[in-house]
Formats: structure tokens, sequence, C-alpha cells
């Protein structure tokens, strides 16, 4: 019989990958997204039929936070999560045959900004902000009412390296130059970071940690993360909230000299608070992606058995440049 999967938002660089993936294990993919092909979002009818009688479900729609986080992107960040893992979750709940396997994607830095030890599944301490904020709404969106026919995993996923915008991003800076650490600091107050969603957290206020640029960088190859989502396929005792991160997080001074030495550049000068806010302004980012101290372990994969391909920070970096 011919197997069939469903991947939601399946147009970005780790959906892609996914497809491909899902298509060499010999599915036939369906693709939910704004243009389709097969579904697109606001038509329940199409959605539903998409996902009646799949067998695999990926869901990982949801507006780039590789952006300023104005108002206006804020809302769409939070509402292109929100919104179309209630369309999803509202076609599984209708499906005459609905799929045993729904896997939505997530992401690490719902954690808590850390420094003294690293946050599991088991004991990881969720944080606090507009970042934290839409990955709580989006997991208890996913989360939400029964699904009995369905097993359910929340893919918390870290920083993935492959050919993607945080990557990209980085690299570029090394080549520029200005591949030094990566120093928070004070800077003028701002509010965007603010709690958002039915249960805003945090005080309002833009973090300020003084690390020195030993902020933890938790990361995981693309590889890795089809290699999971496969493992995680095979293996029915794993639902709930799954860590996708290497074994082997660094800390941002590591991070920045192995992207040096990737790139051959033989300086990189360290940067300040001051100095990345306005450069981060110019490339319409935030400065959360080399500033948070996002250290997480994946415990429970490890614990099931899945053995990383790509473990090391700098052999992953050169498998990647080197594609």
């Amino acid at each position: 019989m011919t197997r069939r999967a469903v991947v939601a938002g399946a147009s970005g660089f780790v959906g892609t990958a996914l497809v491909a993936a899902l298509r060499d294990d010999g599915y036939v993919v369906a693709r939910i997204g704004r243009d389709g092909p097969d579904a697109r979002w606001g038509d329940p009818a199409a959605i539903r039929r998409a996902v009646d009688g799949a067998e695999v479900l990926i869901g990982l729609a949801g507006k780039s936070v590789n952006c300023r986080y104005t108002d206006a992107n804020r809302e769409e960040i939070l509402r292109s999560r929100v919104d179309t893992t209630r369309q999803l979750r509202e076609a599984v709940a209708d499906a005459a045959s609905p799929p045993a396997l729904w896997l939505n994607a997530s992401t690490a830095t719902i954690y808590r900004y850390a420094l003294d030890r690293p946050q599991t599944e088991s004991a990881g301490e969720l944080g606090s902000g507009f970042s934290v904020d839409v990955a709580r709404a989006w997991e208890d969106e996913f989360f939400a009412g029964d699904l009995p026919g369905t097993r359910r995993a929340a893919l918390r996923m870290a920083i993935v390296l492959g050919d993607g915008p945080a990557t990209a991003l980085l690299l570029r800076l090394a080549r520029l130059g200005i591949g030094g650490p990566q120093h928070d600091g004070a800077w003028f107050p701002h509010r965007r970071y603010r709690g958002i969603g039915p249960r805003p957290s945090g005080d309002g206020r833009a973090p300020s940690h003084h690390s020195g640029g030993r902020q933890r960088f938790s990361w995981i190859h693309l590889d890795d993360v089809v290699g999971a989502v496969r493992f995680v396929r095979d293996h029915d005792e794993l639902d709930g909230a799954i860590n996708l991160s290497s074994p082997h997080p660094v800390d941002n001074r590591t991070l920045m000299a192995t992207m040096r030495r990737v790139v051959g550049a033989p300086i990189g000068l360290p940067a300040a608070r001051f100095m990345l806010e306005p450069a981060m302004w110019l490339l319409r980012t935030e400065p959360e992606l080399v500033l948070k101290s996002r250290w997480v372990l994946p415990e429970r994969l490890l614990g099931a058995g899945y053995v990383f391909s790509h473990p090391e920070l700098e052999p992953a970096l050169r498998d990647i440049v080197g594609r």
C-alpha cells in the first residue's frame, strides 16, 4: 500500500530536507502551505483531506524569527505558529483515519537563559519574555484536546546549522572579520522582547547579562534533524517534548573561533552589545540569536539510543561549508 506523509510549512530549508527524506523512505508526501501545493491554510476541507489516511504529519509552519521584532512581526510570529497548529489539530480530530504520528516544530528557546547548568526535558526550566511565550503558546495549542489515535511529539529544536539564515549570518560575520566573541551588556531600554499571547511573561524589559562571551550556544546539524525525525517515528515510546540539539553545545567564544577557522578568517573583532545592536538593525534581525545563552541537551534522544551523525561543532561546520 502507498505510504503517505504530510509536511506543513515545507518551503524552508528544514522542510525541504524532510520532504526529500520522506520521499527517499518511500512516502508520497503532501505539502500544506500558503500556496499549497496540496492544501492551503484557511481551507479546512483541503487540510482534512490531506491529513486523513496519512501515516505521518509534520508541522513546521511559522514566520521566520530572522527579522526585527516590530509589533507587526511579533504578532505574525505568534499567529503563524498557533493558527496553523490549530488548523492541523482540528483536521486530525476530524479525520476518519488520523495519522499515527504528529511531529510539530517547537524551539529550544523555550528554556531560560542558562549559564549554570544544561536544560533537559526532565529538569529544564522555562524562561520568560517574547520568544518563550511564543513557544509556550505554540506547544499549548499542539497538545490541546484529546487525539487518542495520534502520538504527538514537540521537537524543541536548537539552532539548526545548514543552508539556513542562522548559519549564513554567523558565517558572514566571520568572513567580514567581525567574528569575535559577542558580549552582552547595557543598552537603551526597549520593549521588543516583552511577553505576548494569552499569558505574557516577564517584566517587559529587555534582558541584559554580562556573560563575557561565555553564553552557551546549542545547535544541531540539519542531517541530525532528519535523523531524529526518523528515529522518533520508529520509536513509539517517544512522545511529548523532545530536545533536538547536539550533545556537545559550545560557548559563544568557541563558536566564533570555530567559525573563523572554518572560513579561514585570520582575525575576528569582538563585539559588545553597543556594536551589535546597530549592526543587527542594519541586518534586520535581532541580537538575541548570539546573546541568549541556550544550554540544551538531548536527554531523551540519547536515552533512547539515538547516535548523532554530527555531534561536534567543527566537523559539522566543515561539512556544511564544504557542501
